[in-house]
């Protein structure tokens, strides 16, 4: 139910590539994020930071220990570090990411031995699903540059 949410966010996405977030702490939504880092020019506009900004500000606390992240693609670097540091408790997402993502598939950050408590991390919910989504807009984007 919650990655369908999390779909329901990537679908806004515009021109961004379609990832969408959500951060659940018991069965309340919390935070909500979608790409917008061409909308915005922003590098750090990611679904998952935007999730947690707002999952945030709603607890008045930037430690989310007890929440659970769902987005629907593997987070990259940037974004597991995040959830990493923001204590996040589980991180739920869909289709795998093998060029950037860093809970397993390019690398993992996820790794026993750091100083920080680590989130449960759970992949492949979903997955055909979003990877379908992702590779669509991929697809649409070479088409409309082949024409141009």
């Amino acid at each position: 139910m919650f990655m369908e949410l999390a779909i329901k966010q990537a679908l806004t996405c515009g021109n961004d590539v379609p990832v969408g977030s959500i951060v659940v702490f018991g069965n309340e939504i919390i935070g909500r994020g979608f790409n917008v880092r061409e909308r915005d020019n922003d590098p750090a506009g990611h679904a998952e930071i935007l999730a947690l900004r707002e999952a945030a500000k709603v607890i008045g606390n930037w430690r989310l220990d007890g929440a659970t992240l769902y987005c629907t693609l593997e987070p990259c670097a940037m974004c597991a570090e995040a959830m990493i540091q923001s204590r996040i408790s589980r991180v739920v997402f869909a289709a795998y990411d093998p060029i950037s993502g860093a809970a397993g598939s390019a690398f993992n950050l996820f790794v026993r031995g750091r100083a920080l408590p680590l989130p449960e991390v759970i992949g492949g919910i979903l997955e055909e699903r979003c990877r379908a989504m992702i590779l669509q807009f991929f697809h649409n984007r070479r088409e409309e540059e082949d024409r141009v």
